[in-house]
């Protein structure tokens, strides 16, 4: 029986110390934009639209709107304008040029969830994990249902060899929009051990 305890206890430790830190919300983070009444519900039905998709098509339309109501919440007509060009530079795989303007939407709107959300993902493609992860934090700590940020940070954490992080974070996505393109990259999970 001592044996089964210090074995458990020893487990326990290497779980701890094997955990990644947790990410602390950042006190000086700003709060997220406050949605109305009238955009709060829409959000919510197309959350559990997504959610109960009976196929993939339907997941993807309702995906392409939850987009478009992310995108449409701009705090303001200068923010919707720098975000325009920044998806203009990115349409153009002009990654150098849409992160300045990311970086002046994030100065400029550090409320809005997609300005982060979008400036993860050029760093993203620019191969700048580090920096992507910290957006995508930020993202999460906004609108935790963002399954975007989500599969971002799976991706990233799996190609940094954090495959049983990458896993779970990839479980949370799927939780929220099953019908997520990454979904292939679930790994079966192993059945429990008994002691």
């Amino acid at each position: 029986m001592r044996l089964v305890v210090t074995c458990a206890l020893a487990l326990g430790a290497v779980a701890i110390f094997a955990a990644p830190k947790p990410a602390w919300p950042d006190r000086n983070a700003p709060s997220p934009i406050s949605l109305s009444a009238e955009a709060a519900a829409e959000r919510d039905w197309l959350f559990e639209a997504l959610h109960t998709a009976p196929t993939e098509e339907a997941g993807r339309a309702i995906e392409d709107q939850i987009w478009r109501f992310w995108m449409r919440q701009a705090p303001d007509q200068i923010s919707a304008e720098i975000m325009a060009q920044a998806m203009d530079r990115k349409r153009w795989y002009d990654f150098a040029g849409a992160i300045e303007h990311l970086d002046r939407l994030v100065a400029h709107a550090p409320q809005w969830s997609e300005a982060w959300n979008q400036r993860a993902a050029v760093f993203f493609y620019q191969e700048n994990y580090e920096r992507s992860l910290i957006d995508a934090q930020r993202v999460l700590e906004m609108e935790p249902m963002h399954f975007g940020a989500l599969a971002g940070r799976a991706v990233i954490l799996t190609r940094q060899g954090r495959i049983e992080l990458g896993q779970r974070v990839l479980r949370e996505a799927l939780e929220i929009h099953p019908w997520l393109k990454e979904r292939w990259m679930l790994l079966p999970e192993a059945p429990a051990r008994q002691l």
